[in-house]
């Protein structure tokens, strides 16, 4: 390279460097603190809307509730169920042979007296 270029270009930085130095001179403690926050309405309006919305799925939910329990059919009040039929006394099937009751000879059970 040529010698001048490098004197240009070292002039350059110094420059640069100067300006730069300078400008972060201009720099304080009080500008890098950070700002208090805005002071603005303490409820704004989606904040509103949200409290209505809320309050509307309540009043919703209260009212479905309260017809569901209070209507007649409801699950809470269900169809009377008619009264139990007196049961039936079913006969033996035929198929099956009735047998004699009485004492056998072959049940250990039954003793006799002499």
């Amino acid at each position: 390279m040529k010698p001048d270029a490098e004197d240009r270009r070292s002039a350059t930085e110094d420059r640069l460097r100067a300006a730069l130095a300078a400008r972060a001179a201009l720099v304080t403690h009080r500008d890098l603190c950070r700002d208090a926050p805005p002071q603005g309405r303490d409820w704004g309006v989606r904040r509103v809307r949200g409290v209505a919305f809320a309050a509307l799925g309540v009043a919703a939910a209260v009212v479905a509730l309260c017809l569901l329990v209070l209507l007649p059919g409801s699950p809470r009040d269900p169809a009377p169920t008619p009264p139990a039929g007196t049961p039936g006394i079913t006969e033996p099937s035929p198929s099956t042979p009735v047998r004699p009751v009485g004492p056998s000879a072959a049940d250990p059970s039954v003793i006799s007296r002499p």
